[in-house]
């Protein structure tokens, strides 16, 4: 497992791994194609410019990166639904759970991410998408909600997931995401760890 390698180590499989023929043509896995890169929760601010980097070095490498944000996705969905700017008046003041009930309501997977991320992958030329984000707009979404209505929309391309915790698997064979490594796992048995991916 690499899942011991240091940021710099850590990077370099990554590029490997994506920019390689096995990868893009999707040797060595199933008919889902997602990917989950684990990584320190500690390390959220600096994976925004480590991500960033790779996508130059990939692109230049000539494959092409659909690079999606998740938070910027969120946003992009209040605003269309013209409440962006009234949760943005009504958040210090409201109760944390009423505002979590608001979102978790405009945010529905099925009904608005999994269509607004079908509208990019259809109008985007890409190999592989990347997906980010899963930190800043949790509790109001999970990241294993995201990937089941994924499922039907990514078949033929590489997902790969940036996941800020831990991505474990039982002796029984159930794995588990752990976001920041703390909060209570959730079940998910569709992706591979990418640092275990051999080219």
């Amino acid at each position: 497992m690499k899942t011991e390698l240091n940021r710099k180590e850590r990077a370099e499989h990554l590029f490997h791994v994506i920019t390689s023929k096995r990868f893009l043509s999707k040797q060595g896995f199933s008919e889902v194609p997602f990917f989950i890169y684990p990584f320190p929760a500690l390390e959220g601010m600096s994976m925004d410019l480590d991500r960033a980097n790779l996508v130059t070095q990939i692109q230049n490498a000539g494959v092409k990166v659909l690079d999606i944000s998740l938070y910027d996705l969120a946003l992009e969905v209040l605003s269309d639904r013209g409440i962006l700017e009234q949760v943005i008046e009504i958040e210090a003041e409201s109760d944390k759970d009423e505002i979590m009930e608001l979102l978790q309501g405009v945010l529905d997977p099925k009904e608005h991410f999994a269509p607004k991320i079908e509208g990019l992958i259809s109008t985007h030329d890409h190999d592989v998408v990347f997906l980010s984000g899963i930190g800043e707009i949790y509790p109001f979404l999970r990241a294993n909600l995201i990937l089941e209505n994924l499922q039907s929309t990514i078949k033929d391309k590489p997902l790969v997931v940036f996941f800020p915790g831990k991505y474990t698997a039982s002796v029984g064979g159930m794995t588990a995401l752990h976001l920041f490594g703390a909060v209570p796992p959730q079940r998910y048995y569709r992706a591979f760890d990418i640092m275990n991916y051999e080219v």
